[in-house]
């Protein structure tokens, strides 16, 4: 099959079914339903109001479910990973198909309403909801078909990352995309993608060959290497500033049926010596060979230093390559061994919950210095009330020999994404804990240079025109043809020269 109608063919079946079938049980009840005018955000933070017939009118339109505030599913679907993140939509468009999809942008740019779209839901930022406008939730629509003999796969854009690797697994295929399984794959793609087979085979943009993209004027657009390829340029790392994803189609890549992965912890009488170790380590090794620096502190315990491994090549060359690391200081803890990738892809699951409260910073890092090695020390051996995790996440490799003008992921000297982060429980420590990582974040910031949009919280166009570098202008001329508005600002936002 080639790869141009694999994701055509998967596209016009979803929508002929979604179009011709019977109608949902949502749909039934929203027949019956008596809605009231409601009132919500415009795009320029305005109050407006939605008429009761307008709302009415998108609700019977929709193969999916609308929800408003007082409905019995509202709480629970506005919610985001992220529990520190409390915004209440005026309207959730629960989407079923891309036509869904048309539909609820059409309504937001004809209201002129605050939008946001979620996939997954992850973004630590909380820019996958919004407070007042509406929320263009993809979470039903999920999916993956492989098409093994092309090494391509078909997902749609609410699908975990975990369900695309499983499905993949089946075939022994697999391409980069996140280190938790419970993460959004679609939004962690547009902002780039890093992931534990990136430096083997490029980040998660650098494998998305095609996708159908709803834009602001509610036409479908479909963008692959010989197909619109400049909107696909843009959706390699420009976030999701062009419009809403109803398919995404990444290449795949053969992988062992074993990786050898697992985690690997030192006590911290030792950090130095690992960190030293790392940063020295690092820029030479091997492809096949991840790597990722952690640095723990907890509330009850001393800090740990440790390191997080897949190695997706050859077992027998796998295991002479981690021999440096297995010989390096007393080691207090070793689960590294031969398993299968997808339970690499979600060892860190259970660290993360979906619903406690989360805060972080990240910057990218192109060198270790002494001092900055002092400074992760310094840092983490502080006593405070709140756990913390300093990670370097490495980039390099396949990834990092993609030209900076090849995709809109312009970081491409990169070598690792710096990031801290907390979590808790108790909404009343919220300010002072958010507060102490900006404390913390002030000293690191210096070391960076850069930053993975995925990461961002603060929203400042000169920072987001200066990320992007060299591609923003770029960038800015397809934001002026798919979004000239600006319908799609929850994001990494490159504004319309048009505005």
């Amino acid at each position: 099959m080639k790869r141009r109608s694999f994701l055509h063919k998967g596209l016009s079946i979803a929508a002929s079914s979604a179009a011709l079938g019977p109608v949902s049980r949502a749909l039934r009840a929203e027949e019956h339903r008596s809605w009231s005018a409601l009132p919500a955000r415009s795009l320029d933070g305005a109050s407006i109001t939605l008429a009761a017939a307008d709302i009415a009118d998108l609700a019977g339109e929709l193969h999916g479910e609308l929800l408003a505030p007082g409905d019995a599913r509202y709480e629970s679907a506005r919610r985001v990973w992220n529990g520190s993140i409390d915004k209440h939509p005026a309207l959730i468009a629960a989407c079923h198909d891309a036509a869904d999809i048309v539909r609820a942008v059409s309504f937001a740019r004809e209201h002129q309403l605050l939008t946001a779209v979620r996939a997954g839901g992850h973004s630590t930022s909380g820019k996958s909801t919004c407070e007042g406008g509406i929320l263009i939730d993809l979470a039903p629509m999920r999916g993956v078909s492989v098409d093994p003999k092309a090494r391509a796969a078909r997902m749609q854009p609410g699908t975990l990352l975990g369900e695309f690797d499983r499905e993949c697994a089946r075939y022994g295929l697999a391409t980069t995309l996140g280190t938790v399984s419970l993460t959004g794959a679609a939004g962690l793609t547009l902002g780039g993608g890093l992931g534990r087979l990136g430096s083997h085979f490029g980040l998660a943009c650098d494998n998305l060959q095609a996708a159908k993209v709803v834009t602001a004027s509610g036409q479908i657009v479909h963008t692959s290497e010989s197909d619109n390829p400049e909107l696909l340029w843009g959706l390699r790392g420009g976030g999701g500033n062009f419009g809403v994803l109803s398919a995404l189609e990444y290449r795949l890549h053969p992988i062992e049926p074993l990786v050898i992965g697992g985690i690997m912890e030192w006590p911290w009488d030792a950090a130095r010596q690992v960190i030293e170790f790392y940063a020295d380590f690092f820029p030479n090794k091997p492809d096949p060979l991840c790597m990722d620096l952690q640095l723990r502190s907890t509330l009850n315990a001393p800090p740990t230093a440790g390191m997080s491994v897949c190695w997706s090549g050859e077992l027998k060359a796998g295991e002479r390559a981690l021999e440096p690391l297995r010989k390096l200081a007393r080691l207090g803890r070793d689960s590294v061994k031969p398993v299968p990738y997808v339970a690499v892809q979600g060892m860190f699951d259970g660290a993360f919950p979906d619903g406690r409260k989360y805060f972080q910073k990240s910057g990218l890092v192109r060198g270790l210095s002494p001092a900055s090695i002092e400074l992760f020390l310094d840092i983490l051996a502080a006593r405070r009330a709140m756990p913390l995790v300093l990670q370097l996440q490495g980039l390099g490799g396949a990834a990092g020999r993609v030209k900076p003008g090849d995709t809109a992921f312009v970081h491409r000297d990169a070598r690792w994404d710096m990031t801290i982060i907390t979590q808790w429980d108790d909404p009343a420590h919220s300010e002072a804990n958010m507060q102490a990582m900006r404390d913390i974040w002030a000293r690191l910031e210096p070391l960076t240079d850069g930053f993975y949009v995925n990461s961002r919280y603060e929203d400042s166009a000169k920072a987001f025109r200066e990320n992007y570098g060299s591609n923003y202008p770029r960038l800015a001329r397809l934001k002026d043809r798919y979004d000239p508005m600006n319908l799609f600002r929850l994001n990494a936002n490159v504004a319309p020269t048009t505005a």
